[in-house]
């Protein structure tokens, strides 16, 4: 199936604890400095000083990552998705050939990729079956890798980070565009409608000119141009610069100057010229084009879209602000006629994104740990257990404290109105105690979900704590996507992830805080053992056997 290419910064010390930074797409360039290469001594600690590099889109590149490295004395490594930059398997992009580009495919390659590299330090270092821990990054779609590969692959990972995590795979994504009008506020959300209103207008009358107006004489087809417009509103708020497009707008309106040509102007002032976002991007034409090069990743993700997750931004029904031509201009109960349209028109019949199917495999928004229910019965002699209860309850609270901290839930026990937490019942000689238990140590726990509130990616996250998985929502005017990893507004400029430039600072604060917390307290239950099963213990012995022993230390 190909090569699969190691990131930046492969070059490290070697490290008992590994930080996985997964990577959504592949383009722009991230090298490892040359200036630090140079100051490497020629020691067998490296894994290797070889300068290594990959393509990352820079706008999903984290630098906060270091920052935890560092803290955690992790080495970082990070691998290139399959199909992206220079990881294809095939000489051209035919959507036959795309067969094996998908998320569960990428899962496993970071799988194989993690033992192997385990494997491959091991043999430099000299060891025999030695077990680092590892902890899984990722923002965006990589933050749902992230989160799916600890569902996934538990027992290979302490935990994740899914920063902005999109993992609920969405058909009709209107609330994305309902973000957007929230994230602009009121006066903004006018003056952007009022803008897609007249556009609509224009392009009715007087098309070509207006596609040129904007610098889009290239996209023929009209969905193509509205998405054009509508994404460079919506990269101000997902990225943290609504002040950027609303302030010129509502300025202009209040000055009488014409909206179209003010929108155009940033269009192509920012949108393209400061964001460096490419009109090409929007063409279908291009998204059709299947040699393998730079300009790949739009199809690819297209494909990935078209196959599995959807996420199609159609405007709402009502008081939208990105134009709903899209919709009107093909009437269907499908609503995203467009959109479908486009995965035909681009990778041929058949393709469409089985949403469902993503959703029941991950568990979209309810993605969970598998948690384990244990019925237990204990068996204790009459007289103990009546001395027992008849002068305290402090053996069962205590029980359930320890169990608690193993992370058991005691879901019923009961004995008389003593104690709401188990069931008991006298039998011979013997007093039978059941226990229901259900621990959280599985599949889908110890993820940690982060959001910023201006997002219009955040309805396809998860946005509320459950067991073993809190989730924050960071709140700030210009808090946007992967708010939490990078600055605001969001750049590469400093490579400690400075907050200071987000209206609440405090806010991003006191979420890296608690990030931490989680991550120190998760990384500490792995305690080095490189075996992440449901117990955080390197002896391993049954259930049965930590329970009693737990009943024996209470008693």
């Amino acid at each position: 199936m190909g090569t699969m290419r190691l990131s930046k910064p492969l070059v490290v010390s070697v490290s008992l604890l590994f930080f996985v930074a997964l990577s959504g797409f592949a383009h722009g360039f991230v090298m490892t400095p040359r200036s630090l290469l140079n100051r490497l001594p020629q020691s067998s600690y490296y894994l290797t000083t070889k300068e290594l590099w990959f393509d990352q889109t820079l706008d999903h590149y984290s630098p906060y990552f270091q920052v935890l490295a560092k803290k955690f004395g992790a080495a970082v490594v990070s691998l290139e998705h399959r199909y992206y930059g220079k990881s294809s398997p095939f000489k051209s992009h035919t959507t036959e050939n795309l067969k094996y580009l998908s998320s569960k495919q990428a899962l496993f390659d970071l799988a194989v990729f993690r033992q192997w590299y385990q494997v491959s330090l091991n043999l430099k270092r000299n060891r025999t079956g030695a077990e680092n821990s590892w902890f899984v990054f990722g923002v965006s779609y990589s933050g749902a890798l992230s989160a799916w590969f600890r569902l996934k692959f538990p027992h290979l990972t302490c935990g994740s980070l899914a920063s902005s995590a999109v993992v609920l795979a969405v058909y009709n994504y209107t609330d994305y565009d309902k973000q957007v009008g929230e994230s602009a506020g009121p006066e903004c959300k006018a003056v952007l409608q009022e803008i897609t209103e007249l556009v609509d207008q224009s392009l009715e009358t007087n098309k070509k000119e207006l596609k040129k107006q904007f610098g889009a004489a290239e996209l023929e087809i009209d969905g193509d141009f509205f998405y054009f417009l509508a994404d460079a509103a919506v990269v101000a708020f997902q990225y943290g610069h609504p002040d950027a497009l609303c302030t010129p707008l509502v300025e202009a309106k209040k000055a009488g100057v014409d909206l179209v040509a003010a929108y155009a102007k940033y269009v192509k002032e920012y949108f393209v010229g400061t964001f460096g976002v490419s009109v090409e991007t929007y063409n279908q034409k291009h998204l059709k084009n299947t040699a393998v090069n730079e300009g790949s990743s739009d199809r690819l993700w297209w494909f990935q879209v078209c196959t599995e997750v959807a996420y199609f931004q159609v405007a709402p029904s009502n008081d939208t602000v990105r134009s709903s031509k899209i919709d009107t201009k093909y009437v269907s109960k499908y609503h995203a006629i467009y959109h479908l349209d486009l995965c035909k028109n681009v990778f041929g019949e058949g393709i469409y994104p089985e949403v469902d199917v993503t959703n029941i495999y991950y568990g979209g928004t309810n993605i969970a740990g598998q948690g384990i229910i244990f019925l237990v019965f204990l068996p204790f002699p009459h007289h103990e257990f009546s001395n027992a209860f008849t002068q305290q309850t402090e053996v069962f609270n205590s029980l359930i404290a320890r169990m608690q901290k193993m992370r058991y839930s005691v879901l019923r026990c009961s004995y008389g109105a003593v104690n709401a937490s188990c069931y008991c019942a006298q039998q011979h000689a013997y007093t039978i105690v059941l226990f229901v238990l259900q621990k959280y140590e599985f599949a889908g726990s110890k993820i940690i979900f982060t959001n910023g509130s201006q997002d219009p990616w955040r309805h396809a996250s998860k946005q509320t704590s459950s067991p073993g998985m809190p989730s924050y929502i960071i709140t700030c005017h210009n808090c946007g996507h992967g708010i939490d990893m990078r600055e605001c507004p969001q750049s590469v400029s400093s490579i400690e992830g400075n907050a200071q430039s987000c209206s609440i600072p405090d806010a991003v604060n006191k979420v890296r805080h608690k990030m931490i917390e989680h991550i120190d307290l998760w990384l500490s239950e792995c305690k080095g053992s490189g075996w992440h099963s449901i117990f955080p213990l390197s002896v391993k012995f049954s259930v049965h056997d930590e329970i009693y022993e737990a009943v024996q230390d209470s008693l």
